[in-house]
């Protein structure tokens, strides 16, 4: 038996007796009566219902006030209303102030059966979204991070680990996995956690600003230095700084920091006086450090120096079981940071959802979620509302694939550093080419589509020689 119960609510105990039979026994619900709006409201207090079927017209209580007091109260349940044919402006009134949906008298009974399972349909997915909106508020959250997948306790139980200790810690994992977030936590649950945690974004910053930024000038060290400045790691002192994708720094840098790491001290620009500093170094990369040992790019002896203590962050299609603790989880954040009333996910998007690629993994899903927020017109975002079906079947368990066998061959004589240069060319010339074509030569636009920060979009386009200005009159 179905396991959905209803609350038929009408005077006439004739159209009680019909609707019980009728809903019994084409729906396979349990049907609960009652004679009056005060009479429902005491049922309702009693026994959970997932929809009240409730007439307009009643002496004592109508139903237009047996709805406010309903919304009042639980405003979650889901309320249809039945009106006499000539109370239309009525009806629509009573949607107005939170039914469902309404249906006219005399009623036609399988039309009535089809709105009924519509409307069910529509508790159970509120059921569900509470569920989980519950669950993200208890257990599964961590440190601001939302999983329940074995995956991601092994990440929480070793962040508690390495959280204890003060040795640098290294986080790697694909963009969007929540590297900065890992990092916040670490730090929130150390000894340092009152002292200051400094985040610095290693790509977004020029090489020949970068080393000022971290330790700091003294006057007249360069032509613009007219004071003092203190650098990052002066500022992070007793606390933590977090050198996010540590992997683009250059090796004038990584020398530097190697020294940090080592002598626990910086030499701001134009000083020769070293300053000791206490700070915690947490870094991230979501780039593959021993191969860009292999290949010259980064210095090996501080790549040890940095993974100490390693966290390896899961992509999104490995801890599926996460996606609608995640989708709840973003969606109710959002609603809220956006001041905008509250939506649910429709089934077939969330169904999209579980099976989706992510390659852009929570960041990507986040981008997709406030585009729901924002465009879906009703207060369950569809799959139309976001383009998600057109995404869905260029991107769903997008793995490697055989299409890029080709490129590879292309480039199988080279040396390992001068053959992954050239890969990366071409993917970078075809990626944010095809980007810009898209969104007209609008990198703010371009760089929101693939999951970037502007900056870092603009940075790897400088690298590559790519202009905006080439896809402007296209």
């Amino acid at each position: 038996m179905n396991t959905n119960a209803i609350l038929v609510v009408d005077d006439e105990a004739d159209m009680r007796r019909l609707l019980k039979r009728t809903l019994e026994t084409d729906l396979g619900c349990r049907v609960v009566t009652a004679e009056s709006g005060k009479a429902a409201l005491a049922q309702i207090a009693e026994d959970p219902f997932d929809l009240v079927l409730a007439d307009i017209k009643m002496p004592e209580m109508d139903g237009l006030t047996l709805l406010v007091r309903i919304k009042e109260s639980f405003p979650e349940l889901t309320v249809m209303m039945m009106t006499a044919h000539g109370s239309i402006e009525t009806a629509v009134e009573a949607i107005k102030m939170g039914a469902y949906d309404f249906i006219t008298k005399p009623f036609d009974l399988d039309s009535l059966i089809v709105r009924i399972e519509k409307a069910l349909e529509r508790s159970t997915l509120i059921k569900e979204n509470l569920r989980l909106k519950k669950a993200c508020e208890s257990a599964h959250i961590f440190q601001d991070i939302v999983g329940e997948s074995p995956a991601m306790q092994r990440v929480f139980e070793t962040i508690r680990m390495v959280a204890k200790t003060d040795l640098t810690v290294l986080i790697t994992g694909e963009s969007g996995t929540g590297k900065d977030l890992t990092a916040r936590a670490v730090h929130a649950l150390s000894d340092r956690a009152n002292a200051p945690f400094v985040p610095v974004n290693c790509p977004t910053v020029p090489e020949q600003i970068l080393e000022s930024e971290l330790f700091g000038y003294r006057k007249g060290a360069f032509t613009h230095a007219t004071r003092n400045r203190q650098g990052m790691f002066q500022e992070a002192h007793r606390g933590s700084i977090f050198l996010d994708e540590i992997g683009d720094v250059s090796p004038t840098i990584q020398t530097k920091l190697l020294r940090v790491l080592q002598e626990k001290e910086i030499k701001p620009l134009g000083d020769t006086a070293t300053i000791k500093v206490d700070v915690r170094i947490i870094a991230s990369t979501n780039q593959d450090l021993k191969a860009k040992i292999a290949s010259g790019e980064f210095r090996e002896d501080f790549f040890y120096r940095l993974n100490v203590l390693p966290i390896k962050l899961p992509p999104l299609r490995e801890r599926r079981e996460d996606i609608s603790l995640l989708a709840t989880h973003l969606l109710s954040k959002h609603c809220a940071k956006l001041k905008q009333p509250a939506k649910r996910i429709s089934a077939e998007l969330l169904r999209m959802f579980m099976d989706y690629a992510w390659t852009g993994n929570i960041r990507e899903m986040e981008n997709v979620i406030v585009q729901g927020i924002m465009f879906s017109k009703a207060d369950e975002i569809r799959p139309g509302d976001v383009g998600f079906a057109e995404k869905f079947k260029a991107g769903t368990k997008t793995e490697t694939t055989a299409a890029t066998a080709p490129a590879a061959a292309a480039v199988a004589d080279l040396s390992y550093k001068a053959a992954k240069a050239s890969l990366l060319e071409s993917f970078n010339a075809e990626f944010i080419g095809r980007l810009l074509k898209k969104t007209g030569g609008n990198v703010t636009q371009a760089a929101r589509e693939c999951g970037l920060e502007r900056q870092s979009l603009q940075q790897i386009m400088r690298r590559y020689n790519i202009s905006a200005d080439d896809f402007r009159n296209e």
